[in-house]
């Protein structure tokens, strides 16, 4: 019996929470006795070899099509299909990303087996007992799951990605699966690169900026101090609707999670739905006016300091130490 592990990248660059679903699942793997292996698919996908060892995978199965030009749930579903089956796996498991959730969701329908979504802990009892996030992070709900294959996937920083103290040298598999031409329905047939950079998603330092920034041109201190700090700037979702930001900076649970070393939080007030973005941060320092805004009360230091002069005295600050 075996843990399969869906390897989430994008042409060959793997994603971050996936590296988090890997440790979750050699966790589990050792839990249960199983063996560790992962599926690689498509374009980019020998290249996720080296990393599989990192982390302790004894086998890495990499499916290979002439249809597998891009991403796509239908084909990445059936090739999975096809892995699990062939090492008769008890666990498939992939990031709670959208792209992990749709594909193990598609699986979920071949198989015609339960699916549980976006874990923050697995205890594999008789039956198995998980906890997972519900509501955007603001509800825990613990179920149990029964079933001939565990479908699961695990809820971004839940886990912290630590690759194993014994790296393996893991098998390596290729497999041709038998794709219809009709998954190219639903397959990436066109791309548009709208920004470069650091992604929000998993930089370093994230400032943020909420209503108190009070326009656009304030949040140009915000960006010069994210630039000195090697960070990006974020924003909360009333940022989004005057319009000052575009909705790809926005974090909470309708924008994005982050989980930053520090963020920096300036002039935003703390509403449940952007804490549920921002909480997985390893330090939060809110800024604020208000010495009783919920981000102020959540937060591991706060300055009650009016925004708009001390974010360009750390900047100064920044600038001077630095000459």
């Amino acid at each position: 019996m075996s843990v399969l592990v869906v390897l989430e990248h994008d042409r060959g660059e793997i994603a971050d929470a996936a590296l988090q679903a890997l440790t979750a699942a050699r966790t589990l793997a050792g839990d249960t006795g199983c063996s560790l292996e992962a599926v690689a698919i498509g374009k980019g996908a020998d290249s996720l070899v080296a990393i599989a060892a990192q982390y302790g995978v004894d086998s890495v199965h990499i499916a290979t099509h002439d249809l597998l030009e891009d991403y796509g749930a239908d084909a990445w579903a059936d090739c999975v299909v096809e892995a699990a089956a062939s090492i008769d796996a008890e666990v498939v498991m992939a990031a709670g990303t959208d792209r992990g959730n749709e594909v193990m969701a598609q699986l979920a329908a071949r198989l015609d087996a339960p699916f549980v979504a976006n874990c923050v802990v697995v205890e594999p009892e008789d039956p198995w007992v998980l906890t997972r996030v519900q509501w955007g992070g603001s509800l825990l709900e613990t179920v149990e799951l029964q079933a001939e294959v565990k479908l699961l996937t695990m809820a971004e920083h839940s886990v912290l990605a630590e690759p194993s103290d014994s790296p393996s040298d893991p098998d390596v598999a290729e497999f041709e699966p038998d794709l219809d031409p009709s998954v190219l329905n639903t397959m990436i047939c066109e791309r548009e690169v709208v920004s470069a950079g650091i992604a929000l998603s998993t930089a370093p330092v994230v400032v943020g900026g909420g209503r108190g920034v009070g326009s656009v041109d304030g949040f140009a201190a915000l960006d010069d101090l994210a630039g000195l700090l090697g960070g990006v700037v974020g924003c909360s979702r009333a940022v989004t609707n005057n319009g000052w930001r575009p909705h790809s900076d926005q974090v909470g649970q309708t924008g994005t999670r982050i989980a930053p070393e520090i963020y920096i939080a300036a002039g935003i007030s703390g509403a449940i739905q952007h804490w549920v973005g921002a909480k997985a941060s390893k330090r939060i320092l809110a800024i604020n006016t208000d010495a009783e805004a919920n981000m102020v009360t959540k937060a591991d230091y706060a300055v009650i300091a009016d925004l708009h002069k001390l974010v360009p005295a750390i900047a100064a600050e920044i600038r001077r130490r630095s000459s």
